[in-house]
């Protein structure tokens, strides 16, 4: 590895599995010192085994971002752990256990969770770790939007869709607001991914199938194939790059 982030701290949220474990993974590879959160700490220990087996230094917490109190409690553990953060990755969010279905068939309840973690909850994470970043004068941090909001298939993932499109504005709105502070907010957008919550769901061979078919390379997309995004946006090579979103998707979607 090139050790491009070597002891940068940070900030990985949802680590237990899916993208965070992999981003965590790599970033551990690249020399980063990481806090971890998830819901479960139980499900998670696996990823931190998987982190000091690479010789990486781990923290972990607990945090549910749904919580207004969850992003304070995860500004004051780093610094109580590290001294500072450098790096956040906001990863968190409801995907695991959803199926497509018809846009008008998601429930109020369905819609006020998805919103509530992967905006809201997002926000909150932001609004707490950036004044640390602020005071160093320095900081990166990278939402995990999708490229669902871009494509037809959007219907079938109605809210979910929306909530990514909301990471894109607030992306381009913090962006703007922290770049006078040296802080630069970027997104990176994966297509329909072979994560564990994906290939749990109803009818994924099929959507695998179909989302092959319209991408320009035809393969199925691993969760590897994001994580060489989201460290080249956390590391020193993006310094000039700011508000934007770099989707990896297999060229799906072209803009």
């Amino acid at each position: 590895m090139s050790g491009v982030l070597k002891d940068k701290v940070a900030i990985i949220t949802g680590s237990s599995r899916g993208f965070g474990k992999v981003f965590a993974l790599k970033f551990a590879e690249e020399g980063a010192k990481l806090l971890l959160t998830t819901t479960n700490l139980e499900r998670a220990q696996g990823t931190v085994n998987e982190v000091k087996a690479k010789g990486g230094e781990v923290a972990i917490m607990e945090a549910d971002i749904s919580h207004e109190d969850a992003g304070k409690k995860i500004a004051e553990k780093v610094m109580q752990q590290y001294g500072r953060v450098d790096i956040l990755v906001n990863n968190a969010a409801i995907w695991y256990g959803l199926n497509a279905k018809p846009w008008d068939v998601w429930t109020v309840k369905e819609w006020d969770q998805m919103f509530t973690v992967n905006v809201r909850g997002n926000w909150l994470v932001c609004k707490a770790i950036a004044p640390l970043m602020i005071k160093q004068s320095r900081g990166k941090i990278i939402n995990i939007a999708s490229d669902v909001f871009k494509v037809p298939d959007s219907q079938w993932f109605l809210p979910y869709a929306l909530t990514k499109s909301a990471i894109y504005t607030m992306t381009q709105a913090l962006a703007a607001a922290l770049g006078p502070s040296g802080i630069n907010v970027n997104a990176v957008a994966p297509g329909y991914t072979a994560t564990e919550a994906s290939l749990g769901q109803e009818g994924s061979e099929k959507l695998f199938e179909s989302v092959v078919a319209a991408q320009l390379i035809k393969r199925r997309e691993e969760p590897e194939d994001v994580a060489g995004a989201v460290v080249f946006l956390a590391s020193a090579d993006s310094d000039l790059i700011t508000g934007q979103l770099i989707i990896v998707d297999g060229g799906h979607v072209m803009i």
